[in-house]
């Protein structure tokens, strides 16, 4: 029994040792010296950890697994999105992902139950797809409709519009839009993918 509490005092004893040693300050380094190394560590983590933010954000990475390639993807090559007479286009990220650090990081803290859906196999067939397709499309919508269409609004605008460059049902929803205070989700859903089979009136609105 002494042995044992003997020994559990050595391990204390041993572990706070350790903790004063972390807190007391460098005989061996000065302060400034410590400070560098740790901004010098510092600015290495931050830089991979962008680097690693960036390369998740292209196309690439975005349809480098079946479910997105297989699916959305070939939908999304048939839009104006992804190609058209001017060359300028929008890639997953610039739709899905904000741009500003904030709520970028809110959003790969959300895809991390995508990833569990990636390693769980919730959609990994075209028919599981199609099953969620709807489920996944209103959590999109409803992101959207959230954040005022934010992704949307980083290359169009009401504002920047040219309503007379307009066909005249485009200029007369536009004009609504700008009265009611709508966004961009409220009418343009199906814009880079195919609708979900079984929406509501409500989804539609």
């Amino acid at each position: 029994m002494n042995d044992q509490d003997n020994t559990g005092s050595k391990d204390t004893v041993k572990g706070t040792g350790l903790w004063a040693r972390l807190r007391r300050p460098s005989t061996r380094y000065s302060f400034g010296a410590l400070v560098a190394v740790g901004f010098v560590v510092g600015v290495f983590f931050w830089g991979g950890f962008n680097t690693a933010m960036e390369a998740t954000n292209t196309e690439k990475f975005c349809i480098s697994c079946h479910e997105m390639n297989d699916n959305v993807y070939q939908e999304y090559k048939e839009t104006i999105h992804y190609t058209n007479r001017t060359g300028v286009r929008a890639v997953c990220s610039d739709c899905h992902v904000p741009k500003d650090w904030t709520h970028k990081m809110i959003r790969k803290i959300q895809a991390s139950r995508e990833v569990w859906g990636k390693i769980t196999g919730s959609i990994d067939t075209r028919e599981k797809f199609e099953a969620k397709r709807l489920q996944l499309a209103r959590n999109e919508w409803a992101r959207m409709k959230a954040s005022d269409s934010r992704e949307c609004r980083n290359c169009h605008s009401l504002e920047s519009m040219n309503s007379a460059a307009q066909k005249q049902r485009a200029r007369k929803q536009h004009e609504m839009a700008r009265e009611d205070n709508m966004t961009c989700i409220d009418c343009h859903k199906g814009i880079a993918h195919h609708k979900p089979e079984g929406m509501t009136e409500q989804d539609e609105e």
